[in-house]
């Protein structure tokens, strides 16, 4: 696997996140109740998986190497991703602001649930199909076959580093238990 398959994996773990997530908002929407512990584990898969590993790896190693070879940040596609990881930082933040209240059983957060994921969710899902068609594609035809293999080897060292060793494999199996409850 190289270095933007591996990101591409991950998409498409955290696409999977979302549609569990977007099923949570209907559940939410009928008024009905959803178990907090899930809730409370979709809000640290985002702000873990998504944005510490996932997004630092783009921001840390992947960005910065593509300014390398000409790519420009400003006014260019990675100035784009930027912003909208920014974007996606507040719905999160707001996501789990939102989750406490609910846990609290705060008149309201149903819909402050239901409103920051559904931004986040049309968000990241756009972000996504504009990384995986445009921003890598870009990337691997400019950046090198050698700072490519670099690339890969220090995607593993944030893994580690940001989220532990066995985290990436936890919550892959969040992702199938989750899959298996709300995605029948």
């Amino acid at each position: 696997m190289n270095y933007t398959e591996q990101l591409k994996d991950e998409h498409q773990g955290i696409m999977l996140m979302l549609q569990v997530l977007e099923r949570i908002c209907d559940v939410l929407d009928t008024g009905e109740t959803v178990d907090i512990v899930h809730l409370e584990h979709i809000v640290e898969f985002l702000k873990v998986f998504a944005d510490k590993c996932h997004h630092a790896k783009e921001e840390e190693l992947l960005f910065p190497a593509m300014e390398r070879v000409g790519i420009p940040k400003e006014g260019g596609p990675i100035g784009v991703m930027l912003q909208e990881h920014e974007v996606g930082r507040e719905y999160i933040k707001g996501l789990g602001e939102a989750v406490a209240d609910y846990k609290l059983k705060k008149t309201g957060a149903s819909q402050k649930i239901i409103k920051n994921a559904r931004n986040y969710i049309a968000l990241l899902s756009q972000h996504i199909v504009k990384e995986d068609t445009v921003l890598y594609p870009l990337a691997d035809a400019h950046i090198s076959k050698r700072v490519q293999e670099e690339l890969l080897e220090q995607f593993d060292v944030i893994e580690i580093e940001r989220i532990g060793a066995g985290k990436h494999e936890e919550f892959h199996e969040l992702l199938k238990h989750l899959k298996s409850i709300y995605l029948k």
